[in-house]
């Protein structure tokens, strides 16, 4: 195994994802390729492990037999690929929840209520291949449910799929989110996506969508408001 650059490495030498890994470990918490790390990184050491991941994705276009050096196209692909994993596409395993602020129920709401569709981009963490959809968020609130912004609802959403997730997975994980942020009656999110390691490889099939969907309290409990809030979706195509 090829050294580390001194400027990815810890204050010992040792690589800042080990450190990351170490306090993990200690702290006996799991870090799943969908889960959030982002209070086990201290700060300065996203920096260091973009300068990390760098340094490892140039050994795999080497090992794919890619002339990098001479070839101007993939000059700097390296640097690139770890942006856009570390910063983008991966960002929310490094960052904290966005801030959310939180309003009471001032008027007593109790009426169903639904945002979306909210575009929603992640990756397969089977093939690391794109996951393109729309999320539909129905809220029943009660007297004592918080009230957040419209926007937030699409900032948390970012955040939970902004991970290498599988569908099912990743909107149980954002159920749970506005579940602890609002305290409803009741909580509905549906999701309908493209999944591209199916459109660009295996089966190639470019048609295929994936919808699941998650029902918690009166949604589960009373099939008239299920119905109704899956009647005011709009067309999903």
């Amino acid at each position: 195994m090829s050294p580390v650059p001194a400027g990815q490495q810890g204050d010992e030498g040792t690589p800042v994802s080990v450190k990351i890994r170490e306090r993990l470990a200690a702290a006996r918490k799991r870090f799943h390729s969908n889960d959030n790390i982002a209070a086990f990184i201290e700060p300065g050491e996203l920096e260091k492990l973009l300068d990390e991941v760098t340094d490892k994705m140039k050994g795999v276009l080497d090992s794919l037999v890619i002339d990098t050096d001479s070839d101007h196209n993939t000059h700097s692909t390296a640097r690139r690929v770890a942006k856009m994993y570390v910063n983008e596409v991966f960002k929310g395993r490094y960052v904290e929840a966005p801030a959310i602020t939180e309003f009471p129920n001032a008027e007593h709401l109790n009426e169903l209520m639904i945002v979306g569709p909210i575009t929603v981009r992640s990756a397969c963490s089977h093939h690391f291949c794109p996951v393109i959809g729309k999320i539909w968020i129905g809220v029943m609130p009660n007297e004592h449910t918080n009230v957040i912004g419209l926007s937030k609802y699409a900032r948390l959403a970012e955040w939970v799929m902004g991970r290498p997730q599988i569908q099912e997975e990743a909107v149980v994980q954002l159920a749970d989110l506005i579940q602890e942020k609002t305290q409803p009656d009741g909580l509905a999110i549906v999701m309908q996506a493209s999944h591209y390691c199916m459109a660009w490889r295996g089966v190639k099939e470019m048609d295929s969508k994936m919808i699941n969907s998650v029902m918690r309290g009166v949604f589960l409990k009373d099939p008239a408001l299920r119905r109704e809030f899956l009647s005011l979706i709009p067309g999903k195509d």
